[in-house]
């Protein structure tokens, strides 16, 4: 009953967000990624979604509000989203996003 998840890579694009640093979409694989933003603003952990089709993408990648998109929507939604932490926060990450 679980859905699994699709750890493939994804092209990633940087957004503008408080929360999130960059999204990215599979529409083969319906896969949502998501780099959040650790509390120093830098890139955080990479997390995949599954069962998000290209409407959900269109739909939250032109959200008013990303990060309040994603609890609305996403991070309350395990069972239809299931996701995966795919990698942890860059090592050696200084100020990527401005």
């Amino acid at each position: 009953m679980t859905a699994q998840v699709d750890a493939t890579p994804i092209a990633m694009k940087a957004v503008e967000s408080s929360r999130i640093a960059e999204i990215g979409h599979n529409a083969e694989t319906n896969t949502l990624a998501i780099r959040f933003k650790r509390g120093d603003g830098n890139h955080g952990a990479l997390y995949h979604y599954a069962n998000f089709t290209p409407e959900d993408f269109a739909t939250f990648d032109s959200a008013e509000s990303l990060g309040t998109h994603f609890s609305q929507h996403i991070k309350k939604e395990t069972e239809k989203h299931p996701y995966l932490r795919v990698a942890e926060p860059p090592a050696s990450e200084e100020a990527a996003t401005a």
